[in-house]
């Protein structure tokens, strides 16, 4: 379902226009360091993403650098905390970019933050890998320094809807969002799939980042008939939409979110307030990868450290570090800013943590294609359907 570029002269075009001003010089490099940012959210409504992340990430530089780091150099990231403020994330931004001068991007959190740094980051050359954001504008319009770890939000929920109408004769879709970038990009593939499905989408309520009383929306939004409602809303409030519905008595409701609603605590919350709820993501939960030796020991490492088994945000930051030592060792020694681009679009590679094809090629920095519907069921996420 990816939108690519159909043309790819034009998309060489498009790299070597940008490359005599992107890449005119590389910053964050020395002989024996690469430097590498990330703009996330360690305290606000998605810091269950950001804070392992950034967590898991640190870990595995650790462990290579105590192997001698990559082509003889240590990996050093500095990681800034947003709490999902636009204000805050532009001042980091600049800071990472301009002051600390970062080499590469990695896991920045939020659709709007990373929107919003793109021009600055194309000015300088700088690469934006796996963000902690699977909006389209990740990877569209193709650019030499957007990389995209998994499938969109849009495509996910169009997949996701799609499946509750096979599967639970879904006939009225509704949402419940922020109105911005991220949430937007959430009720659009919602609101797309109910037509090309040719079903009614009915209603729809928004939301503040850090609102919490949801019995207002919920109520309009049962009153109204819905009986399939997309979610794009921070964690916390995922789980409180959730124990509302089933306190004012609805259950002949689907609540469906996207990847950015696919975490562990959303599935371990007590008493079973979030059972039954679907989310449509870009991989499977980590319970299922527990038999593959490699993520086994990494689990292992991760709760010996952390003390604490690790959840969504936590394989999403491991998953793109691995990701990104990949590229580096592929770009050489002679590291340069076009080189990891090359590099960066020369991997092709089954993603040892999620198990997910991760494929880029110069007409394509969308990752990975997969897309998997998952149910809470017995406070464990498990898998019902693939597109």
């Amino acid at each position: 379902m990816k939108k690519l570029i159909k043309s790819t002269a034009f998309a060489l075009a498009l790299s070597a226009a940008a490359m005599p001003q992107a890449f005119a010089e590389t910053q964050g490099v020395s002989d024996t360091e690469v430097l590498i940012g990330s703009n996330t959210d360690l305290s606000g409504i998605f810091a269950a993403f950001g804070a392992p992340a950034v967590g898991a990430a640190n870990q595995y530089f650790d462990e290579v650098n105590a192997a001698g780091g990559v082509h003889g150099r240590k990996l050093r990231m500095i990681a800034e905390d947003h709490a999902y403020a636009m204000p805050k994330a532009m001042q980091n931004i600049n800071k990472l970019v301009n002051s600390d001068k970062v080499f590469v991007m990695l896991l920045s959190l939020g659709t709007p933050m990373n929107i919003a740094s793109f021009p600055l980051l194309e000015r300088k050359g700088i690469a934006n890998i796996g963000p902690l954001t699977a909006a389209r504008q990740m990877v569209e319009p193709l650019e030499p320094y957007k990389f995209a770890g998994f499938s969109s939000y849009f495509d996910q929920m169009r997949a996701g809807v799609e499946y509750l109408k096979d599967t639970n004769d879904a006939k009225v879709v509704c949402a419940m969002y922020i109105p911005s970038d991220f949430g937007k990009e959430i009720q659009g593939g919602a609101q797309e799939a109910a037509k090309e499905l040719g079903l009614e989408y009915k209603s729809e309520t928004t939301h503040k980042p850090d609102e919490q009383d949801f019995v207002g929306a919920l109520t309009k939004l049962k009153e109204e008939g819905c009986d399939t409602i997309a979610m794009a809303l921070g964690v916390r409030q995922t789980i409180t939409v959730l124990a509302t519905a089933k306190k004012i008595g609805w259950d002949d409701v689907d609540f469906i979110g996207a990847s950015a609603s696919f975490h562990t605590a959303v599935a371990k919350v007590p008493n079973g307030l979030t059972e039954g709820f679907y989310a449509a993501a870009g991989w499977p939960d980590l319970n299922s990868r527990l038999s593959d030796p490699h993520v086994k020991k990494w689990t292992e490492d991760y709760e010996a450290k952390f003390g604490e088994f690790p959840g969504t945000g936590a394989l999403l930051g491991r998953s793109a570090a691995e990701g990104l030592v990949m590229a580096l060792e592929a770009a050489g020694r002679d590291l340069t800013a076009e080189g990891f681009q090359k590099a960066m679009e020369s991997l092709n590679y089954t993603d040892p943590i999620t198990g997910v094809t991760v494929d880029y090629s110069a007409t394509d920095h969308q990752g990975g294609d997969a897309i998997i519907i998952s149910q809470i069921d017995g406070g464990e996420w498990k898998v019902v359907g693939e597109k």
